[in-house]
C-alpha cells in the first residue's frame, strides 16, 4: 500500500466532502456564509475597500458587536483582510480578498434577488395566510 502524500489526502478529503453532513466542515463553512450579515458584508465590500464606520452606516441595524464578529470571522475565513493604517485616529479598511469577491458575486446575486422579488413574496405570504384563517 502507497503512502498518500500531504497533497493527496486533501485531494481525498475534499471529494469526500458532504454539506448535508452536519459534522462536514463545508456544513459548517455554508452555516457560516448563510448568515445575513455576513451576506450583507460582503455585498457592501464587493464594490470596493472600506472603513468601518463606513460599513456601520452602509448595513442598518448591525450592531458594533456584530459587525465587529462578522469581520473578524470574514477575516478567519480568508475572505477579507484588514489593513490599519496608522494615524490620529487609526484607520482600518476592509477589502475582500480574491476567494472573498468570487462569494461576493452569489451573495449579491441573492441580495439583488430579494430586492426584486420581494412583492411577489409578500402576496404569496398574504395569500397563504388568508387560506390558513379560512
Amino acid at each position: 500500500m502507497a503512502t498518500l502524500t500531504a497533497a493527496q489526502k486533501r485531494e481525498q478529503a475534499r471529494v469526500a466532502y458532504d454539506a448535508f453532513i452536519r459534522s462536514c466542515p463545508t456544513n459548517q463553512l455554508l452555516d457560516r456564509i448563510s448568515d445575513k450579515w455576513v451576506s450583507l458584508v460582503v455585498s457592501a465590500l464587493a464594490p470596493g475597500p472600506m472603513r468601518y464606520s463606513d460599513l456601520a452606516r452602509r448595513i442598518a441595524g448591525v450592531s458594533p458587536k456584530m459587525l465587529t464578529q462578522t469581520l473578524r470571522s470574514l477575516e478567519r475565513d480568508g475572505l477579507l483582510t484588514r489593513t490599519v493604517t496608522p494615524s490620529v485616529p487609526v484607520r482600518v479598511d476592509y477589502e475582500l480578498t480574491r476567494l472573498g469577491h468570487s462569494l461576493a458575486h452569489l451573495l449579491t446575486a441573492v441580495k439583488d434577488w430579494a430586492e426584486t422579488h420581494f412583492d411577489e413574496v409578500r402576496a404569496a405570504r398574504e395569500r397563504y395566510d388568508a387560506l390558513a384563517d379560512e
